[in-house]
């Protein structure tokens, strides 16, 4: 990606390459909330000869996230990847142990979802044949490039995966390792998510999902209970039922002006998607309306 600075004239902005994967570690470290929305656990963290560079927490998936930081280009993301994965769900009482120890707090076992747990990996650049690694809808493994700008700007871009429908499954064979990871972490897609719904509750989804998509730099991130629509922060969150969506939006009680009084205010009881606003729907009546109540949920979270 080419970067140029406004002026009379378009100037080129060159990069500015990481000499070492430590400074990559410690910007990434430094922001790891903003860049991730993930909580910093521990650098460095070693066990049974394996050192992860980065162990963080995701509180959206209640599950931990491990972070490698690359500038070789002939490490196997796979391999790699699931090797990481199984370490911890062999150790997991040893991750929950540093988790406390470095936030004085008391997290239990049955408090993480070890099946939403992930591997994110960072490098200013992955080979062709890393990219096609990660071609599977069901791979726990995300990939990010970093670029430093001479400037003093960064960017993170997440390779996207190009729209495969193979499972790893039909490769964990040949592995034992991917074989035992497989059998206890699970990354859901939008189609398992659809799959008991009705046909009239499909199209209602897909028209609020185009939609939705329509806003510059939204992600889909199938959940476990839901589907995130993701800017940076949760945009809005959609629970597909056999008859009807639910869905909440990633605003604090009194912040959205929603004349029509749809929402409904779930700040102080149990739900599971983002934010302080939930609505039931079955059909697209009001759609232009919702939609501009998502728009505002856009305003506040995109990046």
């Amino acid at each position: 990606m080419s970067l140029f600075k406004i002026s009379k004239n378009l100037e080129y902005i060159k990069e500015k390459p990481f000499r070492l994967e430590s400074e990559i570690q410690k910007l990434t470290e430094d922001n790891l909330k903003i860049i991730f929305d993930l909580d910093f656990i521990e650098s460095e963290f070693s066990l049974n000869n394996f050192r992860i560079d980065t162990l963080a927490f995701d509180r959206e998936a209640n599950a931990f996230v491990i972070i490698e930081y690359k500038r070789d280009r002939s490490f196997s993301v796979i391999d790699q990847g699931y090797a990481y994965l199984s370490l911890m769900l062999n150790n997991k009482a040893d991750f929950i142990l540093e988790y406390n120890e470095n936030n004085n707090t008391s997290l239990k076992r049955n408090d993480v979802d070890w099946s939403q747990s992930r591997v994110v990996f960072i490098s200013p650049s992955f080979t062709h044949y890393q990219r096609e690694a990660i071609n599977f809808k069901d791979l726990p493994i995300e990939l990010w490039e970093v670029k430093r700008y001479e400037n003093e700007s960064v960017s993170y871009n997440q390779i996207q995966k190009s729209g495969v429908q193979e499972s790893i499954k039909t490769i964990s064979k040949s592995s034992q390792t991917l074989t035992k990871v497989s059998k206890e972490i699970k990354v859901y897609t939008e189609e398992e998510h659809l799959e008991n719904v009705s046909q009239e509750i499909k199209e209602l989804y897909s028209k609020f999902r185009n939609a939705i998509l329509d806003f510059e730099g939204i992600e889909i991130k199938p959940k476990k209970k839901y589907i995130a629509f993701s800017s940076g922060k949760n945009i809005i969150d959609i629970y597909p039922q056999r008859k009807n969506l639910k869905i909440w939006l990633n605003m604090s009680m009194g912040k959205l002006e929603d004349s029509k009084k749809l929402m409904r205010d779930v700040s102080k009881i149990g739900h599971w998607g983002n934010g302080d606003y939930e609505l039931q729907i079955d059909s697209d009546e009001d759609f232009e309306y919702i939609m501009s109540l998502v728009k505002q949920s856009y305003r506040v979270n995109k990046k």
